[in-house]
C-alpha cells in the first residue's frame, strides 16, 4: 500500500543575491509510516570547485549537525504516543532545525509523492538530486595513470622502462599485482599513487587504504620493497592533509621510499644505475 510523503532538498546557497545553489541533502517525511529521515553529503569538493572561497570544514560541521538533528527528530516522532500531534509536512520539520532566513544552507520548497518504502524512496531522491552530481565531480584531478606518465617519461628516456614488469605479491588473505617491478635479491615494486584530489577526507582515506593493503601483503612470505611514486595535490588548500597522508604511508610495515614528482628525473637516474649494477641478477 502506498502512502503519501513530502520531501525537501537541502541546498548550499553561496550568494543569496544571485540565487546560485548546489544540492547537498534530502529530508523525507511520511507521517503515516511514522518515518522522518535525512541523508546529507559531508563532501564539499563540488562546492569548492564552483566557489573557491567556501569554508569547507564549517560546511561539513553544519551539515553533520543538521542531519543529526533531523535523525533525532525522526526518533522522537516514532516514540510519540500521539503521532497525530506531529507536524503536517516536511517544511514544518525542517523549520525546527534550520529556520528560514538568508543563511547559506536553505531548504527547497517541498515536493510530494507516494511510496511503499520511505527509506528506499529517500535513497532514490538522494541519488537523483545529490549523489549523481557528486559522482561526476568527485573524480580526482589526476588518476594514478596520469601520475605514472610523469615518471614514465624519464624512465623511457634512460631506457629503464623495459626492465619493469608486473609482479603479484601474495599475502595470507590478499594479493595485489604491481605493474612496474624488477628483481635482484628481492622484488622492488613501484606504484604510482595520485593524491591530486579535491576532498581532504578522500586523500586520507586513500592513504589508509594503501596502509591496510600493504599490511595485508606483508603477512605473506615474500619480502619486497615498495617505492611509492607520489602525485601531489595541486590544490593548496589540501597540502597540509597531503603531508598527513605521507605520514600514514610511512607507517607501511615494509621497506619503502616515497618519491615526489620533482624527483622523477633523479629517480630514473638512480634506478638505471642500480639495475645496471645488478643486471646479472635480474629476473
Amino acid at each position: 500500500m502506498k502512502i503519501p510523503y513530502t520531501f525537501t532538498v537541502l541546498r548550499y546557497v553561496h550568494d543569496v543575491m544571485t540565487g546560485e545553489f548546489i544540492n547537498v541533502g534530502i529530508v523525507l517525511y511520511a507521517p503515516k509510516a511514522k518515518y522522518l529521515n535525512a541523508t546529507c553529503t559531508p563532501h564539499y569538493s563540488r562546492i569548492s570547485k564552483m566557489f573557491p572561497d567556501v569554508d569547507g570544514e564549517h560546511f561539513r560541521k553544519v551539515v553533520r549537525y543538521i542531519q543529526a538533528r533531523l535523525e533525532e527528530e525522526g526518533e522522537g516522532l516514532v516514540n510519540k504516543l500521539q503521532f497525530d500531534a506531529a507536524p503536517g509536512n516536511v517544511k514544518e520539520v525542517a523549520a525546527r532545525i534550520l529556520p528560514i532566513d538568508d543563511t547559506s544552507l536553505q531548504f527547497s520548497p517541498e515536493g510530494y509523492g507516494l511510496t511503499e518504502d520511505p527509506g528506499k524512496t529517500l535513497e532514490q531522491l538522494y541519488y537523483r538530486y545529490v549523489e549523481k552530481y557528486y559522482k561526476k565531480s568527485e573524480r580526482p584531478s589526476r588518476t594514478d595513470e596520469d601520475v605514472w606518465k610523469v615518471y614514465k617519461k624519464p624512465l623511457e628516456e634512460k631506457r629503464v622502462i623495459n626492465y619493469l614488469k608486473p609482479h603479484q605479491i601474495i599475502g595470507r588473505n590478499y594479493d595485489y599485482e604491481f605493474k612496474y617491478s624488477w628483481k635482484n635479491e628481492k622484488w622492488h615494486v613501484n606504484e604510482p599513487i595520485s593524491f591530486d584530489l579535491m576532498d581532504a577526507n578522500e586523500i586520507l582515506d586513500k592513504a589508509h587504504k594503501w596502509l591496510g593493503r600493504i599490511e595485508s601483503l606483508v603477512e605473506g612470505e615474500e619480502v619486497f620493497k615498495l617505492t611509492v611514486l607520489l602525485g601531489s595535490p595541486r590544490d593548496e588548500r589540501v597540502k597540509s592533509v597531503y603531508t598527513k597522508a605521507q605520514n600514514i604511508l610511512n607507517r607501511m610495515p615494509c621497506g619503502h621510499d616515497l618519491i615526489s614528482e620533482e624527483e622523477a628525473e633523479s629517480f630514473a637516474d638512480n634506478l638505471k644505475k642500480y639495475i645496471e649494477n645488478n643486471v646479472a641478477e635480474k629476473a
